[in-house]
């Protein structure tokens, strides 16, 4: 008897692999600008799942939403439109570092964005799992191999002239529950189990990484009279630049401590910890460690801060955010009790570890596509990294990149100078990663350039120049600047008589005027803000009516242009003398193997990278400034 197998072809210009924060954006992207995608995930229901704690934004992960959304991406309205609690963090630091963060309804999160999905023109979705990339030409070839597709679980075959990996933690991923081990990307999901090999057959290096998730808690089973309430703020701030306000309740978080005798208790459960027992070999995340490695590092430390932050305005369920931990169930659970507030604890699932695959980022140029097969691109964990953010970032770019490859075009890339979103693939490519990577305000060297509140002007033009942003978005982004700019040219030509304003400043603090000056001389003081300012001079605060659109953000925007204007400019400076280097193309002009007058570190490290540019080379960790200079000497600079 004859049994037959049919494969059922579908072609696409752009498939993305994977609908989590990379893949979503990805897709989206691609399809906006007018290539036919096709998003694949395993489970429609799940959709830009928030796998750990729902929440958006952070220090410097609150710029790159910014980012995202002012390059036309979605991240930040979603956030928006399911925003609990909002909160802008550094406040008290200055501008350079203030950065956006929103607890999230994660049920709605998932929701709207499915929402988001199904009403984007030239996508569709494909519920399955990819088993196989499709190539045109095997390794063995002395030609770059070439995308040609994907094959799937269910046995159907996607053509495209892209294709985007965005697998998330799924790829042979494996969790941790003290000495139980479950395979699946994420509780309860099964995991992918063979797409690493089919990549890795590629001549793409991979590795594993590990990460982990906190146990969740019934609300009802918490003693909040003995917990310190910390509430959100309901000022004009949002992660969108499109949108105004948050439609959600927004409800508290809560804080409390771990004590000795939690202490005691979770160090019983080491024996049996997977990180401590040789079970767990990959690396964790530095910045987010599980609770038994904050023990294991810090011994003396008598109590660790944890806070309690809701995971829906309709369920009971909580998230612990600062425990998390792959230790035995009962060792969490009983720990736990041994804290006032949790005495009486009851909990939905324990915490856990899971360890997944990524591949080697130094092995993608700048456009996150593959230096070994053409028009494949990775995002997300599969790079390395950790985080929604980062995720949805290189999902954006490679999203844009892959649109581009499939019309014909110049790769789109952003400098260091331009967005975090540059800074963290750079970071990427450059130097690759030995632990899951996070991006911080610290690693930008141009930070005072890469504020929250100036993420439109850096980066919506260009996003609008290749299709990318609407029309209105950035007619939206014309009338703010023009607002901005009026109001300056206000501050810049408007004279201050002493006589008439020193009792305000003796109000405010300030110290008085000898003379007369311009307004903006007095906004760029400390004390001073349009604010507090504007009640004392009538034609400021005239000034300031005629903004009629996002008055406040209008006036945040120009006063922070203001007090630190000599900041901006001296870093502008700087940026530019980098940005020659930038310009000075070396790929493909050097052996470097054989290069005597570099060190041999030096020759490993870049023959390893292939750097675009010198400054790519100078960024390099292991190549130093001798080494680009003769670099330069060789070039005859």
């Amino acid at each position: 008897m004859l049994s037959f197998y049919y494969i059922m072809l579908f072609n696409y210009d752009v498939i993305v692999v994977g609908a989590g924060h990379a893949g979503c954006e990805a897709a989206c992207a691609a399809a906006n600008m007018g290539a036919k995608t096709c998003l694949i995930t395993m489970d429609m229901n799940k959709i830009a799942q928030m796998s750990c704690n729902p929440a958006v934004g952070g220090i410097a992960k609150g710029q790159i939403v910014r980012e995202i959304d002012a390059l036309g991406g979605q991240m930040g309205m979603v956030t928006d439109r399911c925003a609990l609690q909002f909160r802008m963090l550094n406040k008290s630091k200055g501008p350079a570092v203030w950065s956006p963060r929103a607890q999230c309804d994660r049920e709605k999160f998932i929701w709207t964005w499915r929402s988001v999905l199904d009403h984007t023109d030239n996508l569709n979705i494909w519920q399955d799992q990819v088993t196989q990339i499709l190539v045109n030409k095997t390794i063995k070839s002395s030609e770059q191999s070439e995308i040609q597709g994907v094959k799937t679980l269910l046995g159907a075959e996607f053509h495209a002239k892209c294709v985007i990996i965005t697998a998330g933690t799924f790829l042979n991923g494996l969790m941790h529950i003290g000495r139980v081990k479950i395979q699946g990307g994420r509780i309860a999901e099964p995991a992918a189990l063979m797409l690493t090999e089919s990549i890795n057959a590629l001549g793409i290096r991979s590795d594993r990484m590990k990460t982990g998730t906190p146990v969740r808690i019934d609300k009802r089973s918490v003693d909040f009279s003995l917990m310190e309430e910390q509430k959100g703020e309901n000022d004009f701030h949002t992660f969108s630049f499109m949108n105004q306000g948050r439609p959600l309740q927004q409800l508290p978080c809560w804080i409390c401590y771990t004590n000795n005798e939690v202490h005691e208790h979770l160090l019983k459960g080491l024996p049996d910890s997977p990180l401590y027992n040789g079970q767990i070999q990959s690396i964790g995340p530095r910045y987010c460690p599980s609770i038994e490695t904050k023990l294991h590092t810090f011994p003396d430390k008598e109590q660790h801060q944890l806070f309690l932050e809701p995971e829906g305005e309709d369920t009971n369920e909580m998230y612990l955010n600062g425990f998390s931990s792959s230790l035995p169930m009962d060792i969490q659970i009983e720990s736990l009790k041994k804290i006032p507030c949790f005495r009486n604890l009851v909990a939905y699932r324990p915490g856990y570890a899971i360890e997944y695959d990524f591949f080697d980022p130094t092995q993608l140029k700048h456009n996150l596509e593959s230096k070994l097969v053409k028009n494949l691109f990775f995002a997300g964990q599969v790079n390395g990294t950790t985080g929604y953010e980062e995720a949805a970032g290189q999902g954006l770019m490679a999203g844009i990149n892959a649109a581009i490859n499939c019309g014909g075009g110049e790769p789109f890339v952003l400098k260091r100078n331009e967005a975090y979103i540059g800074v963290l693939i750079d970071d990427l490519v450059t130097k690759g990663v030995d632990e899951p990577y996070r991006m911080f305000t610290s690693r930008a060297e141009y930070r005072i350039l890469l504020r929250q509140d100036d993420a439109d002007a850096r980066l919506t033009k260009k996003s609008f120049d290749i299709g990318l942003a609407t029309t209105q978005r950035y007619q939206h982004f014309q009338t703010k600047e023009m607002n901005i700019e009026r109001l300056l040219h206000f501050t810049y030509n408007f004279s201050v008589k002493a006589s008439l304003i020193n009792d305000a400043l003796a109000t405010l603090g300030s110290t008085p005027l000898q003379r007369g000056c311009k307004l903006t001389n007095l906004l760029e003081r400390p004390q001073i803000t349009f604010d507090n300012i504007a009640p004392f001079i009538s034609p400021l605060s005239a000034e300031l009516q005629r903004i009629d659109d996002r008055k406040e953000e209008t006036i945040e925007a120009a006063e922070i242009r203001i007090k630190y204007k000599g900041y901006i400019m001296r870093e502008q400076q700087v940026a530019e003398k980098m940005l020659r280097l930038e310009d000075i193309r070396i790929q493909g002009k050097f052996d470097y193997a054989n290069m005597q007058h570099i060190t041999i570190e030096a020759r490993q490290k870049l023959a390893k990278i292939n750097p675009e540019t010198l400054a790519q080379a100078s960024r390099i960790p292991g190549v130093s400034p001798s080494d680009i200079n003769v670099l330069l000497v060789l070039m005859g600079r």
